[in-house]
């Protein structure tokens, strides 16, 4: 009883039971061929076998068993067997036959004699290779028969027909007792797709393959993550996402590659639902390592706002070119600790020199250069959010532009190599006190180097990057409007035609370090940012990758816009052109240059006003060092007029 217990409480037959499966299927293999030799040859002349046929019985079956052993045939689990068990069964098989013509030959020579029939042995080798292959297909085909058909299915697509694409079908096929079962391919091939792969038609791209789908009761399409990087996501999914065909994309194809059947069904267990992300994001960014290497390896970094969305990304692609250290100055404590304790077990050989200190006090930013001397700065620390900054203009310039001279300044008294400023597209024909504040801090930058290079061609090479919103950075749109559509909506879109461009935080990253190394100093390097994005048309695609119907399960409302806030941002100014570099992704603005002397005595000016807590006056000021500044939507409006 406890026997029969343990056998029942397998979830597939053990390896032992394989193996006496296969062995009385060779026995009964044995069986036919000696049948079918006596009916066909008679063994007419055959002299008298030594072994009587129960010998040979145990002859046979244990010569074969050896070999079973030796090419592990049992190893495998019937119900996923693959080209490869049906290849071991093959030579196992073959080669104890082989070793039986063998001995007999041998025997023969020294004997005169015969142990067993050399036809049987010959017929035996098609058999049981025949009987051996059926068992492991029929148990495979009635298996996947029967649990691809249960109601807890789901029927699934896959979209493309190159080697992920065939490897997320071989992984749900061989894998067994999956949550999805394939109903075929899509490819964007058109009328060529006539063929089938793995059992599976494939369909072209259209609308009426989406109509098919829908009519068997396919809500589901595959995608890999490598197919997402050969095609235009928001372009060539929106297709399914219209017709609420449910996206899901795996894990990277390199994973599946030599699994077992166990961690295949692991990585089947990863597949989730695309993420929003996936489908604004464009082709992997290539940078110039080399450049990059040369200008971090072996030098102490400095990164301020470390703990931010873009400060903490670029001190995880620093490690990768090995800095002698790196500092994180950051002015939010509990931030910085988390961020802390994921570098050390992500880069334990790396050095990391965490500080807190606000790029506000001048005392404390030099006490920092001093102490480690910078070779490199990045400059990603200041207040971001437009509507905030709308209603504390005098922070934004404490921030914003008295934090950036602060970290200028001590960079150029410490002889840093390089300083990178990251700027923002909003500082481009700016509507708002942030952008306003960061086209101050570039002026400010842009217009020291300019003067000091004049005096000293080694000084510190000051370089600013500007570029658009950045997805799933703190406070961004997307975690925003998933919070909403997690609590039933509605979704806010301030305006039904506002645009924005996106751009991920590692291709942002990635650019800013290597915008770092092109410039000489005093540049402006502008990003492709690619095409801009309706934000509307974002709320509805998160919607719908929910799986809710917009307008319907959840609705959009639209709130008008924020203060300060626009239609769409620009890259660049009206009067400004650009210079191409190395890189197409980056292109170096060409904008109206400012001598340093009266910069310098506007900004201190503008300084102190935002000290006595003067906004008016604080923003007039703005106004005044940049001309193109006109407010919208804001209180300051009437500055303009």
């Amino acid at each position: 009883m406890q026997i029969l217990t343990k056998w029942t409480s397998y979830d597939y037959a053990p390896r032992w039971g394989v193996f006496l499966i296969d062995i009385l299927l060779c026995a009964t293999a044995y069986g036919i061929s000696l049948q079918i030799g006596a009916g066909i040859f008679k063994y007419t002349g055959e002299p008298h076998f030594t072994l009587d046929i129960w010998e040979q019985y145990l002859m046979i079956m244990g010569i074969q068993a050896i070999f079973f052993a030796l090419f592990h045939t049992y190893a495998g689990i019937l119900r996923y067997s693959t080209f490869i068990d049906t290849i071991k069964v093959l030579i196992s098989v073959f080669v104890a036959g082989g070793v039986l013509l063998l001995g007999n030959v041998l025997y023969k020579s020294v004997t005169g004699g015969k142990l067993y029939p050399n036809t049987a042995v010959v017929i035996y080798i098609s058999v049981a290779f025949v009987l051996l292959f059926c068992i492991r297909v029929g148990v495979k085909t009635i298996y996947e028969t029967v649990t691809h058909n249960t109601a807890l299915n789901k029927k699934v697509f896959i979209y493309g027909t190159k080697e992920a694409g065939l490897a997320i079908a071989k992984m749900l096929r061989s894998a067994g007792n999956t949550p999805y079962c394939p109903m075929g391919f899509i490819t964007e091939e058109g009328d060529k797709c006539n063929y089938d792969l793995f059992g599976l038609h494939v369909y072209p791209l259209t609308q009426q393959t989406i109509n098919k789908m829908k009519t068997r009761g396919v809500t589901n399409v595959i995608i890999s993550p490598i197919k997402l990087k050969e095609i235009n996501p928001a372009k060539d999914l929106q297709i399914f996402i219209d017709n609420n065909i449910h996206i899901l994309t795996t894990p990277y194809f390199k994973e599946f590659e030599n699994a077992t059947t166990e961690e295949a069904r692991k990585r089947i267990g990863a597949i989730n639902s695309i993420k929003i992300e996936d489908l604004l994001e464009r082709p992997e960014i290539e940078i110039n390592l080399n450049n990059v290497e040369q200008c971090i390896n072996d030098k102490i970094v400095l990164v301020s706002g470390a703990a931010g969305s873009i400060g903490s990304e670029l001190v995880r692609q620093i490690q990768q070119f090995k800095p002698k250290a790196t500092i994180l100055l950051e002015q939010a404590e509990s931030p910085l600790h988390d961020l802390l304790l994921d570098l050390r077990t992500q880069f334990p050989e790396a050095v990391f020199i965490p500080t807190i200190g606000d790029v506000r006090n001048r005392e404390i930013i030099e006490q920092v250069f001093e102490e480690y001397r910078p070779c490199v700065v990045y400059h990603a620390a200041a207040y971001k959010h437009v509507p905030l900054m709308e209603s504390f203009p005098n922070e934004a310039i404490k921030a914003n532009v008295m934090g950036t001279k602060n970290m200028a300044d001590m960079a150029v008294k410490y002889n840093v190599e390089r300083f990178v400023m990251i700027s923002t597209d909003k500082a481009v024909n700016p509507t708002n006190i942030m952008g306003a504040s960061k086209r101050i801090a570039e002026i400010y930058v842009q217009s020291m180097f300019k003067a000091l290079v004049k005096d000293n061609p080694d000084c510190t090479k000051f370089i600013t990057t500007r570029f658009g919103n950045v997805l799933g950075s703190n406070g961004s749109v997307i975690p925003y409007f998933k919070k909403q559509i997690a609590a039933g909506g509605p979704v806010t879109v301030t305006h039904s035609e506002i645009i924005r461009y996106f751009m991920t935080i590692p291709e942002a990253c990635s650019l800013v370090m290597e915008a770092s190394t092109l410039g000489n100093g005093g540049e402006i390097f502008v990003f492709d940012m690619g095409r801009p994005v309706k934000i509307l048309n974002l709320a509805k695609n998160m919607i719908r990758l929910a799986g809710y119907t917009p307008g319907e399960d959840i609705q959009i409302t639209f709130t008008g816009l924020r203060p300060g806030e626009k239609l769409y941002e620009e890259l660049l100014n009206q009067k400004e052109t650009t210079i191409p570099t190395s890189n197409k992704k980056i292109l170096i603005a060409r904008v109206r240059e400012f001598p340093f002397e009266e910069v310098q005595n506007d900004i201190d000016e503008l300084i102190q006003l935002a000290h006595a807590n003067k906004p008016f006056l604080t923003v007039q000021q703005m106004k005044k060092i940049v001309p193109e500044f006109i407010s919208k939507n804001s209180i300051f409006e009437k500055l303009d007029k």
